[in-house]
């Protein structure tokens, strides 16, 4: 069975309490570290840098979930130096080489995971199934924190562990990006998900961090 896991968002984290925040996270057994990686062009936004990871790999123990939503990431995966057991998605509508984004996380004995847009089909796992160690769901269109979920996404994740289960893929983690509040995140377990990006609608919701990632994991148990 996949382990639950807690994967917060440092878009939505306080700079100015960022090692008060890490030191909250690594108390309270957080998995993962949720970087969104943004370039203005294949989203409307800018967001977290390399610099940025660097410092959190010097601040904490905890692995980095990076989340790169630049074009060509197939050229650009090097600029970020992932690390081993560190998870790396690459967006599939961001490159016309998937495959060679996957393999090139791969290459760096990180975890290659395939991030999917709302209205991304399935079918485009189709030929990178063996290349990935898990699949994003993207439950809001990326860009921007605070937006509302996209209902059709649970039927998505559904969807998504049935294609992986039938596929002989019931070890690829389901990770869920959107709107996960305490409510949606028992939906998405529901539906199939296990790591959960959780951002201002709960882990970092009017500023009870310890309590909020305790009720985010009561909810997905």
């Amino acid at each position: 069975m996949l382990t639950q896991r807690v994967a917060p968002s440092m878009m939505c984290a306080d700079p100015a309490k960022l090692p008060e925040t890490l030191a909250a996270f690594e108390e309270c057994g957080v998995d993962l570290l949720h970087i969104d990686v943004m370039d203005g062009v294949f989203v409307p936004n800018y967001a977290l840098g390399t610099d940025f990871c660097r410092a959190l790999r010097r601040l904490s123990r905890i692995p980095l979930d990076l989340h790169l939503m630049i074009g060509r990431p197939e050229d650009k995966i090097g600029w970020f130096d992932p690390q081993p057991g560190e998870w790396v998605s690459v967006h599939a509508e961001s490159t016309v080489h998937f495959e060679r984004a996957l393999a090139a996380v791969r290459a760096r004995g990180a975890h290659p995971i395939a991030a999917l847009n709302p209205a991304t089909p399935l079918s485009v796992l189709d030929y990178v199934l063996d290349s990935v160690d898990g699949v994003l769901v993207m439950t809001v269109n990326p860009g921007y924190a605070g937006q509302k979920l996209i209902p059709a996404t649970l039927h998505k994740i559904a969807e998504c562990r049935r294609y992986l289960d039938e596929r002989g893929r019931a070890d690829c983690e389901i990770e869920v990006d959107g709107n996960v509040s305490f409510e949606n995140a028992e939906k998405m377990r529901a539906a199939g998900a296990n790591v959960y990006v959780a951002g201002s609608s709960s882990v970092f919701r009017d500023g009870d961090i310890p309590g909020n990632i305790r009720k985010l994991r009561r909810c997905v148990e």
